[in-house]
C-alpha cells in the first residue's frame, strides 16, 4: 500500500511516517519503527496504538474515538510488522489464534561484533 505521511502534531511531537502494509475492513498490518512502544506506558512517549488510530481517524474523517485492538505486542526496541484489528470481532478471532499458537512471529536479529551464545540461549541460530 506504500508509506503514508501523517503529520499531525500529537503529544508535541511530529507523528512519524507510517507505513501501511495491508488494510481492510477488519485488520490494518502496519510496519513499526524500533524505539517507539507498541502500547502507551509511563514514558508517554508516542505509540504505535496512538499513531494507528489517528491514522484511521484522518483516513476516514472520523470525528470520534477509533476502536483498535491489540493483538500483540514487540518490545520497544524491536521493529517488524504488527497487526492490529479494527473490529472487536476481529480482535477475538486474532487473540484466539495468538493463544492457540496459530499465530507465529520470526525474529531476524541483526548484531554487531560477536555473539556470546554463553550469555544468552538462542534456539536455531545461524551464523
Amino acid at each position: 500500500m506504500g508509506e503514508i505521511d501523517i503529520y499531525t502534531i500529537l503529544k508535541g511531537e511530529k507523528m512519524k511516517n507510517l507505513k501501511v502494509i495491508y488494510e481492510d475492513n477488519h485488520i490494518i498490518v502496519v510496519e513499526k519503527l524500533p524505539n517507539i512502544p507498541s502500547q502507551a506506558d509511563k514514558t508517554e512517549d508516542i505509540d504505535m496504538i496512538t499513531i494507528v488510530k489517528e491514522y484511521i481517524k484522518e483516513k476516514y474523517n472520523k470525528p470520534r474515538n477509533v476502536y483498535l485492538g491489540l493483538v500483540h505486542r514487540l518490545d520497544r526496541p524491536v521493529g517488524g510488522v504488527m497487526i492490529f484489528a479494527k473490529t472487536s470481532k476481529a480482535a477475538g478471532r486474532l487473540s484466539d489464534q495468538v493463544r492457540n499458537k496459530v499465530f507465529k512471529k520470526k525474529y531476524l536479529a541483526v548484531v554487531d561484533g560477536k555473539v556470546n551464545p554463553n550469555k544468552r540461549r538462542f534456539r536455531r541460530l545461524f551464523i
